[in-house]
């Protein structure tokens, strides 16, 4: 059963936001949860009821904007491929025409996770497959910046929240997969870094968020396991104990969007249990896991599998 959150629930009525790559895992999760607190969030990825992207998995945009109204919000799905300029182009056209603004914009979009090869050499790795690796997990980002970033500056207040895998002092000293996987992740961190400087004489804030070891969709599928009896991996894969559900990470972003100080984050890299220890909230189960510090301290250090103290 779902606990509810030492703190309440941030009240984002009234708030626009924009969901790029909402179809599943984290964004989908970032999506609900916006909707949970009362924003209107408009969701786009490139799978829908009528057509799949590569993945070809049933996840649907549709899907997800239903889940936002249903968690208390109003949930709009537009198809969108974030690698054709055109297509964003009307995205922006249409949020300035239904609304006239916007006040969070979450660059999620990422697509990777079947083209990437753990710890293959540059010149060992498939150049096509890392290339469109690059181009899904950067180009989508600084596409979307492009033509939503003017809807965001019209006001003060803006926040652009900019999703990858590691914080920046991990990330910072950690080889990460491969050559292509770790150049998106830290293109990723920096974007969060200049976007900072390019909005703060808007009154606006960008900061660079990351999950944990998240339980999205593909992760429960490659483990055997679903969100109710995840636990039943820690057999196979011990350290799975520090997982979180995508929820956790949803939580994060709405505590950001709600807090009136959120420019004190500005060009910061911070993580989901970074931010549950200053926000208060808690994963769906009433932890507060801090996968980086236990990646580190417990994983990495070479101890056994045990969580206790850090979530």
């Amino acid at each position: 059963m779902e606990r509810t959150p030492d703190t309440p629930a941030p009240d984002l009525r009234g708030k626009i936001a924009l969901v790029a790559g909402a179809t599943r895992g984290a964004g989908r999760a970032i999506a609900v949860q916006l909707g949970a607190a009362g924003a209107t969030v408009y969701v786009t990825g490139r799978t829908t009821r009528e057509r799949r992207s590569e993945y070809n998995r049933a996840e649907t945009i549709e899907e997800t904007a239903e889940l936002v109204t249903e968690a208390g919000g109003t949930g709009i799905a537009v198809p969108t491929d974030h690698l054709v300029p055109e297509q964003v182009r009307a995205l922006a056209d249409r949020v300035d025409t239904e609304q006239g603004r916007l006040d969070l914009l979450v660059n999620d979009v990422w697509g990777g996770e079947r083209l990437f090869e753990f710890d293959k050499k540059v010149w060992e790795h498939d150049l096509d497959a890392g290339l469109r690796l690059m181009r899904l997990g950067m180009d989508t980002h600084a596409i979307s910046s492009h033509f939503l970033l003017p809807l965001l500056v019209r006001r003060p207040g803006g926040l652009v929240v900019e999703m990858t895998d590691g914080t920046a002092a991990y990330n910072g000293s950690h080889y990460r997969n491969s050559y292509f996987y770790d150049l998106v992740k830290n293109s990723v961190l920096r974007m969060g870094y200049v976007l900072a400087h390019e909005l703060e004489s808007y009154g606006g804030t960008a900061v660079t968020l990351t999950p944990g070891w998240m339980r999205s969709e593909m992760m429960l599928e490659t483990l055997g396991v679903t969100e109710e009896n995840w636990r039943d991996a820690l057999t196979e894969v011990p350290h799975f104990c520090i997982s979180e559900s995508p929820a956790y990470v949803g939580r994060a972003v709405a505590a950001l969007a709600g807090d009136a100080d959120v420019a004190r984050w500005n060009g910061q890299s911070v993580s989901s249990g970074q931010l549950a220890q200053e926000y208060g909230f808690t994963d769906l189960d009433g932890s507060r896991p801090d996968c980086w510090r236990y990646l580190v301290e417990v994983q990495e250090a070479g101890k056994p599998a045990d969580p206790s103290g850090y979530r």
